[in-house]
């Protein structure tokens, strides 16, 4: 509940005692700590089976600023479906910065057909050495799917009321997006009994991943 959800530590104690379970909200994040990078694990291998093949049609690419004890970015790939890609976080904004996430986007996703990115000299530069500036596309409204996508994130940051330490926010970024991807139904593009199937799908995996 705790990745899937807004909740703070204390809230997921509050519900566990409704059940009769005692604990301190320490615990709880003992128990994030140690089996929420192995649950998305799991996540992340089932959907790179069932995806074996599929080639991701355009990326939207963008930065959020984070700041609370220390200042950094947090980068982001998105596809065109809305589902999250990478998440990296560093210290900088420059073109170095911008050339470690995209290789490693790159180099676990494959090269995508297009990707769209904002302003940013640094993504610019990146795509040059890269050798794909031929895919980029420069369009503020283009990238809307994105924004949107940080929403999650921006919710569970307020939350926590923010990240403490950077590398902190890797590991969460990383588990969380795992957890969003998972219960992504796209349910404002699907009729209702669409949806409903597919989230009674994703529930039944992700009760089986628990078992």
């Amino acid at each position: 509940m705790y990745g899937r959800l807004p909740l703070s530590l204390r809230n997921d104690k509050d519900l566990l005692f409704e059940r009769g379970i005692d604990i301190c909200h320490e615990t709880v994040r003992s128990w994030w700590n140690r089996f929420g990078p192995i649950f998305a694990a799991d996540i992340c291998r089932q959907r790179v089976s069932r995806m074996h093949g599929f080639r991701h049609r355009c990326w939207h690419l963008d930065e959020i600023y984070v700041k609370n004890g220390e200042m950094g970015y947090l980068w982001r790939a998105v596809d065109h479906e809305g589902e999250v890609l990478e998440s990296y976080v560093t210290r900088d904004r420059d073109k170095t910065a911008a050339l470690r996430f995209l290789k490693k986007a790159l180099k676990r996703h494959g090269s995508p057909e297009a990707i769209t990115i904002d302003g940013l000299r640094s993504y610019k530069a990146a795509m040059t050495e890269l050798g794909n500036e031929a895919k980029q596309e420069i369009d503020r409204w283009e990238n809307n799917r994105f924004e949107n996508s940080h929403l999650p994130l921006r919710r569970r940051e307020r939350a926590m009321q923010r990240f403490r330490r950077l590398k902190s926010l890797q590991k969460f970024a990383s588990v969380h997006a795992s957890f969003v991807n998972h219960f992504n139904s796209e349910r404002h593009l699907t009729d209702r009994q669409t949806y409903k199937t597919r989230r009674s799908a994703a529930l039944a995996e992700w009760q089986s991943l628990f078992g």
